[in-house]
């Protein structure tokens, strides 16, 4: 297990803000991603009989939607042991292929911290 002590400020608060928003919405994961500028976008899963996304994908499009032109690191809250291969990459597609993708669980412990490459 990862500690999450060990983490920056900056870090620590994704993992807060992903930790809140699956809470909050009572969704299965929650998810934030931190951009170039420093400003975060936060979202659920999506999950509506035309539409389903998870919450990481679902954060990457809204950073994305709101001009975000790169990405320096992205956070899940899962009871997952590991971020999906389809999560990894919309975050290396916004952010490279080096961009920390941290999953941590629903009591907001970090799991891991793996690339988006």
């Amino acid at each position: 297990m990862t500690q999450t002590d060990d983490l920056g400020p900056e870090d620590r608060k994704i993992i807060t803000l992903a930790r809140s928003a699956r809470a909050r919405n009572g969704v299965p994961e929650g998810a934030a991603v931190r951009d170039e500028t420093g400003r975060t976008y936060v979202a659920g899963t999506v999950a509506l009989p035309s539409l389903e996304l998870s919450a990481l994908r679902t954060a990457v499009a809204m950073a994305v939607a709101s001009g975000a032109t790169s990405l320096e690191a992205a956070a899940v809250v899962s009871a997952s042991d590991t971020a999906s291969d389809e999560d990894r990459a919309a975050v290396r597609d916004l952010g490279g292929a080096a961009t920390p993708v941290l999953l941590a669980g629903p009591d907001g412990v970090l799991k891991s911290s793996v690339t988006a490459g």
